[in-house]
């Protein structure tokens, strides 16, 4: 039986194979052969390939950039921001009078990146309310456009996909700053440096430049690891500016009429920051947003309570416990940390259960929506979700549920609780003292929001 060598594949399977290595691995095998540097530095043929297979069912990758920058580009591009996909809380508060997002979710556009505020209707439903908040892409010459809409009401990723250009007032979104921390934490931030007065010039052109000194491209032609790892839209990344700063200052301490320089440059500072229409905001990323088999109650889930919806985050710990805390913004007198509930023992009971549990759950009613008739109702056994096939004991906290209790005696946290899983997978949880059982939904599945309303 004849046998084959890599060389004997068409080039077209070559770099399907190819594909599935890594950027540092596609620079190893390059060093193979002659030929083998030449196809992997080809950029319309191998960084397009190792692009389109990672990303091209999730977004168009030849209408980035309008079509006009390198793939290899791109693929480090999208490496970085394809973290930012899934759900995000803002950590600390929010900006005062603008309506500031407690809760991210992050998708694929055809060009470009979306996060949208994700938040509880108030009209007495189940519904999602979804609005945009931040859109991510790249320019024609390969500089990153980040823009913020403070009131959620922009339609500019349908214009940007359609023409390849920017339609929109410079009143309505604010050009941002996104820098990364790490994996699990990013800082978005008003660029003040953009020129507001070019605004209708780059309206026109496009986006030459960022008000930036430097390039995502290095003298010859490459992508700087820097670029893509730092600032997103900033004038070079951190450290960078860093420096600058620090070089900017001492130079005029030190250089005759400093002083009066750095009075004067104090002063500019001080009118930009009294300019500012975004103070920056930290965002935490949820990782574990959905539940597991071995997590059942894992993730973010919504339900009724002093009919309101709320959002609710599950947590497991690494000892074994379980807690839960409100996701958005609590009122002032409530402790944000504190959880709402809390179990330092995830086994749960299971059936068939005691004649006094069963009489803990048929006592109590569930919350539920004005849309289904009551806000408060009774069980029904024909319901699936409603089948209890597991009972977990939980703890609350004082001064989220029960504050009247705060300053006694006793103590206050020792208030219990159940946790009543059902037969579908989700599940609802009350406390002994009260007669009401909150019941638990999904907010999303499968990568998408669930109950969906677009902001009007």
């Amino acid at each position: 039986m004849d046998s084959f060598s890599f060389t004997d594949f068409p080039e077209d399977v070559q770099l399907c194979i190819l594909s599935f290595l890594t950027p540092s691995e596609i620079g190893t095998f390059a060093c193979t052969s002659k030929r083998f540097a030449s196809l992997c530095k080809d950029d319309s043929k191998m960084w397009f390939t190792m692009s389109d297979r990672r990303w091209g069912s999730k977004t168009q990758i030849r209408k980035w950039g309008n079509g006009k920058i390198p793939y290899r580009l791109l693929y480090k591009t999208l490496n970085r921001w394809e973290n930012l996909i899934g759900f995000w809380r803002r950590s600390g508060s929010g900006n005062i009078g603008i309506s500031s997002p407690s809760l991210l979710f992050f998708e694929w556009g055809s060009s470009f990146i979306t996060g949208s505020r994700v938040s509880p209707s108030k009209n007495g439903t189940y519904h999602v309310i979804k609005a945009p908040f931040l859109w991510m892409s790249l320019s024609s010459e390969g500089q990153f456009v980040n823009f913020l809409d403070p009131d959620g009401r922009a339609e500019l990723s349908g214009e940007f996909a359609r023409s390849g250009k920017f339609d929109f007032s410079e009143n309505d979104l604010i050009p941002v700053n996104v820098s990364f921390m790490g994996k699990s934490h990013f800082v978005v931030e008003e660029n003040q440096r953009f020129a507001y007065s070019s605004f209708q010039e780059k309206k026109k052109n496009g986006f030459k430049r960022c008000s930036s000194t430097e390039s995502l491209h290095g003298d010859d032609g490459s992508v700087g690891e820097d670029a893509i790892g730092g600032e997103s839209g900033s004038p070079g990344n951190l450290p960078n500016r860093l420096m600058s700063e620090i070089y900017q200052y001492f130079a005029n301490r030190t250089s005759p009429g400093g002083d009066r320089a750095s009075r004067r440059q104090r002063r500019r500072e001080k009118e930009r920051q009294g300019k500012r229409k975004w103070e920056p905001e930290h965002f935490v990323k949820i990782v574990n947003c959905s539940p597991t088999p071995s997590r059942p109650l894992q993730g973010l889930w919504k339900g009724f309570c002093d009919m309101d919806l709320e959002f609710y985050l599950v947590v497991y710990d690494d000892v074994g416990g379980i807690t839960c805390r409100r996701v958005g913004n609590s009122p002032e007198h409530y402790t944000s940390y504190a959880p709402i509930f809390w179990t330092s023992n995830a086994t749960p009971i299971e059936s068939p259960f005691s004649t006094e549990e069963e009489y803990l759950f048929d006592s109590r009613m569930s919350c539920q929506p004005v849309e289904a008739g009551n806000h408060i109702r009774g069980h029904s056994p024909l319901i699936e979700n409603e089948v209890v096939s597991r009972i977990l004991h939980i703890n609350s906290s004082y001064d989220i549920v029960v504050p009247d209790l705060a300053g006694t005696t006793t103590n206050p946290r020792n208030v219990e609780g159940r946790i009543w899983q059902y037969g579908d997978g989700t599940f609802g949880f009350g406390f002994l003292r009260d007669n009401f059982i909150i019941d638990m939904k999904h907010i999303s599945s499968n990568g998408c929001i669930l109950d969906t309303l677009n902001k009007d």
